[in-house]
């Protein structure tokens, strides 16, 4: 998710802009059978067109969206004057990986785009995760304790719980991950899993945040420091549906 750094025009054209760049550019061709509006602005013919009959084979030809979302980052308007190589901005608490910072309201909000851009189309978030920081010394006792992803998906799901309760049509929602995984360039280095896995020997041994979790999915009683207050809620919704459907 983008928010503009400033509050005005130029910055939250900005932030547009990095929404369809980086979501609407895959999204919008699979929904209105072509790119978006947006992005025409400065690539101009640049960016290819698509022949009618393509058009017409990609419009509505998705059942529903699947949302991977880890941060948000402010954007600044880069036009008129040129802006850092780094680009985009945190907003505030941190993790183990670069750009993934801790901002719930942002899950609330990028649900809430595609909820109308795409018209309330059915969405499932498919990733959504914890990096813990990095630390010296650190000891498998400290990686089973991990409160502060416990605390974050806490956060996450209440921002999802209100999407929800605002109309959002979210039929499922997955952590990432199940386990500590290699993760592409970070290879064994960052642990996003709810279960920690030991390199010399692939034990699995759940960590606090997983038995939260299971508890959190099967309405069992709270655990700290993670009470998932807004469970009720999503679990209600997500059962709904599914019974509706049925």
């Amino acid at each position: 998710m983008y928010e503009p750094l400033r509050d005005i025009e130029l910055d939250r054209d900005a932030a547009k802009r990095k929404l369809a760049f980086y979501t609407a550019w895959m999204l919008d061709p699979l929904v209105f059978g072509e790119y978006p509006p947006e992005m025409r602005q400065y690539p101009g013919n640049e960016l290819p067109r698509f022949t009618s009959e393509e058009s017409k084979l990609l419009t509505q030809s998705l059942d529903f969206m699947g949302i991977n979302h880890f941060s948000t980052l402010y954007a600044k308007d880069c036009v008129p004057s040129p802006c850092s190589a780094d680009g985009d901005q945190a907003i505030e608490g941190f993790t183990g990986m670069n750009r993934f910072f801790i901002v719930p309201k942002g899950m609330e909000k990028i649900i809430e785009y595609v909820k109308e851009r795409y018209n309330d189309m059915p969405m499932f978030v498919t990733e959504n995760g914890y990096s813990s920081l990095r630390k010296q010394n650190e000891q498998e006792e400290d990686l089973l304790h991990d409160a502060k992803r416990i605390e974050f998906h806490k956060a996450y799901l209440a921002a999802l719980a209100r999407a929800i309760r605002n109309g959002a049509d979210v039929r499922g929602y997955f952590v990432w991950s199940l386990m500590d995984n290699f993760e592409w360039v970070k290879g064994y280095n960052t642990r996003f899993g709810l279960y920690y896995v030991d390199r010399k020997t692939l034990r699995q041994t759940p960590k606090l945040s997983a038995r939260c979790y299971a508890k959190f999915l099967t309405n069992s009683e709270d655990t700290n420091p993670a009470s998932f207050k807004t469970k009720d809620g999503i679990l209600n919704r997500l059962k709904t549906r599914q019974i509706a459907e049925m």
